[in-house]
């Protein structure tokens, strides 16, 4: 195990992008249970909602030796990435790891975050390796995703492709995501297939050949304030807190209960069911134990967990339904 006292220098670093619901988070769930026992490892996510999730759904099954922090509310590259540069000094003062796994949001330009790691400061804590692109190949024949510039960046910087959710592919569609990649200059890096997130973690090594070329800022419908998070205020007497925010074509809402909100499994069950959303995260404390969801495209997905402070959930969408805070508040106990 490295020494906690030692200086912290050369720590391999990943970077794990894609696109809205392509399951980074079950692939970082799957890694971390191929996690040597004697390594400690890190992780910094970054999501577009106000209201983080992922930390919880991490955080809610048990892992020894991993730390997980946040950095909600959009690009991790926001306001010159500060709010990113504080969350990941943070967490490497704290965990002092063997590994660091950084995922950007879905909707977030990695190539700043690429970028920023590649600094003269972070050049001497961090060892740059594989950039991991996880891709629904289905996605490749809809411009909506092929045309959007989030997309062709995650696809850009990559060194590793992973064709997710292959289970779902019809038998053509791992031609079509070859042949995209192709068309792309992509034949001398590496592309995998695997279903729920299954990655290999021997596809971490090796460093990246990613080029970091200098960047004109991208434009942003929300801005991100380091000293507001929304995740530390207290609930008011009304038992829940909403947020939102805006960019990339896409809005999104959210909402931290009280902890004394008890929900009904089944009828918050329903009611995910009902939202339409691109995507959707959620825990809930419920009278029947503490569950996850995760909803995309494709269904939605129920886990258990440990343990959770609080009730939370996160939707995106293109547009918001003015019914979905009512839908919830009616699943109370």
């Amino acid at each position: 195990m490295q020494n906690t006292r030692a200086p912290i220098s050369a720590i391999p670093t990943n970077i794990i992008t894609g696109f809205l619901g392509v399951g980074k988070t079950s692939a970082i769930q799957h890694l971390l249970s191929q996690k040597p026992e004697n390594e400690r490892w890190a992780i910094l996510v970054n999501e577009f909602g106000e209201i983080g999730i992922d930390g919880n759904l991490l955080n809610g099954q048990k892992h020894d030796s991993v730390f997980i922090r946040e950095v909600p509310g959009g690009c991790m590259c926001c306001a010159s990435g500060l709010p990113m540069q504080i969350a990941l000094n943070q967490l490497l003062s704290e965990a002092k790891p063997n590994r660091l796994l950084i995922e950007p949001t879905g909707l977030g330009h990695p190539l700043e975050v690429l970028q920023l790691l590649s600094n003269d400061y972070y050049q001497k804590l961090l060892n740059l390796q594989q950039v991991i692109t996880l891709v629904d190949a289905r996605n490749t024949e809809n411009k909506r995703y092929t045309d959007h510039a989030t997309f062709v960046q995650q696809i850009a910087i990559s060194d590793v492709v992973i064709g997710n959710k292959q289970d779902l592919y019809a038998p053509h569609h791992k031609e079509t995501l070859t042949r995209y990649l192709s068309e792309r200059g992509f034949d001398d890096k590496h592309l995998y297939f695997c279903e729920h997130g299954q990655v290999n973690s021997q596809w971490l090594f090796g460093p990246t050949k990613a080029t970091i070329k200098p960047s004109c800022h991208h434009h942003h419908h929300h801005e991100a304030d380091p000293a507001r998070d929304i995740n530390t205020q207290p609930i008011p007497k009304s038992g829940f807190l909403e947020a939102q925010n805006e960019g990339e074509g896409f809005i999104s809402v959210g909402w931290r209960f009280s902890p004394e909100q008890i929900f009904d499994r089944q009828k918050l069950h329903q009611v995910i069911t009902m939202i339409d959303a691109e995507r959707l995260k959620a825990v809930f404390i419920t009278a029947q134990g503490i569950f996850g969801y995760n909803k995309t495209a494709d269904g939605i997905t129920e886990l258990e967990l440990d343990e959770c402070m609080e009730s939370r959930i996160e939707i995106i969408a293109q547009k918001q339904d003015s019914k979905w805070r009512e839908s919830l508040l009616s699943c109370l106990v």
